[in-house]
């Protein structure tokens, strides 16, 4: 299985009068063009998904929805409260566990949680853990064996969001 990781875009800061609650913080006209950018990226690399599960808060479900306009990905999105940054690794783990059927699952979420979430799949047996940096709008894939366990991954990639964009505004080969 396939488990693609992507944080959500750039989003109004906290405190803005037009989001009371973390959990209400949409993402910015910039961070929305941002993400739509990479999500052209992720075309280009012809990537597709069997499923996509979005954290609960708006910012993130926003960068989902965008990203599986762009993708043209019929299915809808579908929430994972684990995913939410208030949530265990060990929930994840338990939730995904449900999808073990699919090929190729694309997760959108938080900081640091991502980051603890694919640390923990791609440790080594010896348990040390991997430090990784998600960038808002970043994406990394890690090819995973059923059952989902800790130190059961292997990161293939992690592309900045810079490199999203990037690869969406290279000119098609003919």
């Amino acid at each position: 299985m396939n488990l693609y990781f992507m944080r959500h875009g750039i989003a109004t800061p906290r405190g803005d009068p037009g989001a009371t609650a973390d959990q209400d913080r949409p993402l910015t006209d910039k961070g929305a063009k941002r993400v739509r950018k990479a999500a052209k990226g992720m075309r280009r690399l012809g990537l597709s998904f069997d499923l996509l599960l979005s954290s609960p808060l708006v910012r993130a479900r926003q960068t989902a929805e965008i990203v599986a306009g762009s993708l043209h990905h019929e299915a809808p999105v579908e929430e994972l409260a684990s995913l939410a940054p208030e949530s265990t690794i060990e929930r994840l783990i338990e939730d995904l566990a449900h999808y073990q059927d699919r090929s190729s699952l694309l997760l959108f979420g938080h900081e640091p949680s991502l980051s603890i979430a694919v640390g923990h799949l791609i440790a080594t047996k010896g348990g040390r853990g991997v430090n990784l940096d998600f960038k808002k709008g970043g994406l990394c894939r890690v090819e995973i064996e059923a059952p989902i366990r800790p130190n059961s991954g292997k990161l293939h990639w992690m592309l900045t969001p810079k490199q999203l964009r990037l690869l969406g505004e290279r000119p098609a080969k003919h």
